[in-house]
């Protein structure tokens, strides 16, 4: 990459940046030796380490995997090479569904055998032929992959209203939301799951046999989060939880289940959705929660509640679990919308920070009929991959910021973030919103000098010292 070199300072710069016409470009006349009058100042506190980043990626859904089954061999390797590896985006960190997502091919579970509470009939058999190769391909790429679970939806049977999803069709869904009996939709958030000790023994069980049977593939879960979007009523596979009995499942059951199985995956609570922080407080004040929730994933409909709780558990650590996702538009505006999620969390505690889906085709179409935004499209007539703006973002931050690196203190504003490298460089990401050149004046301990960035740009600006 081109390093530039400042005669005022002692410092190697070097500069990638991006716009909507121009991709991941080394750019040359960027720095100037003297800082610049009426140019916005980024102070960098090179001593005030926050929190250490976890790990940056995407989710595994198995309708990205279906477009990638229609690209010749080479080009998906490629697709995998371009998000896994140190070359590219060099993600570290992904998430995976366990059972159905709105991104699977239809609904399921590891378990439709109703009341099979001894888990007899358990399996993955379906993730085998679909997810299972899709993380191997990724994991082939970068063996150092770290990755979480969380369901949308228990098994039918063990919810209140039988059915996978809580309310019928909003999207002209071709599967069966919408022909669930009215009287079986769930339109609030009252815990959806049956509370009776038998299922909740049975779900703690399930999460159990989950991790275990992912272990035998070869695929360590670093930690399961326990419903995705806890306070969500779509027609698509989910559930709603209480606090209190989210906390009651986690505190007398999970975190039993798995302390019984000397189970390594971690529980975090999540994926929190509501921005009312009362949702955390209360599952945390269960006696034996705190013991064994190691986290808190928020989802981007959690950004409210992050603050308060960043605050009153310092010690916790907190990861985003999904950007907003879209309408299928796939442009810069998309782009912005997740930089400004991904400084939010990153300013209120946030060690890892998850896209949501990595890949579809190119209608970007869920099973339930919701077209969404992804980092890559593929054509399946035309074979071709296209790398949308979002990749970019993320490969600005994710290509440089790898676990064990730290977010920096720095002076307040919504359109930069600061990093210290384990190396000991200092990675500065920065945001230009506006359709005219702007300049800033970096300033790090004695060291001072200005960059021009572009038009409408995202810019990762790399330093050692």
């Amino acid at each position: 990459m081109f390093f530039a070199f400042n005669p005022a300072f002692s410092q190697k710069v070097e500069m990638v940046y991006t716009t909507a016409s121009e991709r991941w470009v080394k750019a040359k006349k960027f720095l100037s030796k003297e800082t610049a009058a009426n140019a916005t100042d980024i102070v960098v506190y090179t001593d005030s380490l926050l929190q250490e980043i976890d790990g940056i990626g995407g989710a595994f859904n198995e309708l990205g995997w279906d477009a990638l089954e229609a690209l010749p061999k080479g080009s998906s390797k490629q697709v995998f090479k371009d998000l896994f590896s140190d070359e590219g985006c060099n993600f570290s960190m992904c998430r995976i569904p366990l059972g159905a997502s709105d991104y699977a091919l239809s609904y399921y579970s590891s378990n439709d055998v109703p009341e099979d509470f001894e888990m007899r009939d358990f399996n993955i058999d379906r993730d085998r032929y679909i997810l299972i190769p899709y993380l191997e391909a990724a994991l082939e790429v970068n063996p150092e992959l770290k990755i979480w679970a969380s369901p949308w939806t228990p098994p039918a049977w063990m919810k209140v209203n039988d059915h996978y999803a809580m309310r019928s069709g909003e999207f002209g869904n071709a599967l069966d939301g919408n022909k669930m009996n009215p009287e079986a939709q769930i339109l609030n958030n009252a815990t959806a799951f049956k509370m009776q000790e038998r299922y909740l023994k049975a779900y703690a069980l399930y999460f159990s046999k989950f991790v275990q049977a992912y272990k035998k593939e070869g695929i360590e879960l670093f930690s399961i989060q326990p419903q995705n979007e806890i306070a969500y009523q779509p027609n698509w596979p989910s559930c709603t939880w209480r606090p209190e009995d989210m906390g009651y499942f986690i505190s007398e059951f999970l975190g039993p289940q798995f302390k019984a199985d000397n189970l390594d995956a971690e529980i975090w609570l999540g994926t929190v959705n509501s921005g009312d922080p009362n949702y955390v407080r209360t599952v945390l004040k269960f006696k034996d929660a705190s013991k064994y929730i190691k986290g808190i994933g928020f989802q981007w409909g959690g950004s409210k509640a992050i603050p308060t709780i960043h605050k009153e558990y310092p010690g916790i650590k907190l990861m985003q679990t999904e950007n907003k996702c879209g309408e299928h538009e796939n442009d810069w505006t998309s782009l912005e919308s997740s930089w400004n999620t991904l400084v939010h969390f990153l300013n209120n505690g946030a060690g890892s920070h998850m896209y949501w889906n990595m890949v579809l085709d190119e209608t970007g179409k869920s099973a339930w009929g919701w077209p969404q935004n992804s980092m890559v499209v593929v054509d399946r007539t035309a074979k071709k991959v296209t790398y949308t703006d979002e990749f970019y973002l993320f490969k600005h931050i994710s290509h440089f910021v790898q676990p064990g690196d730290h977010y920096l203190k720095s002076s307040e504003g919504k359109n930069h973030a600061v990093f210290k490298l384990k190396d000991g460089r200092i990675a500065v990401l920065v945001n230009n919103p506006k359709d005219t050149q702007e300049t800033l004046n970096i300033i790090i301990s004695e060291a001072r000098f200005a960059v021009n960035v572009n038009p409408k740009s995202i810019s990762t600006l790399l330093i050692t010292e």
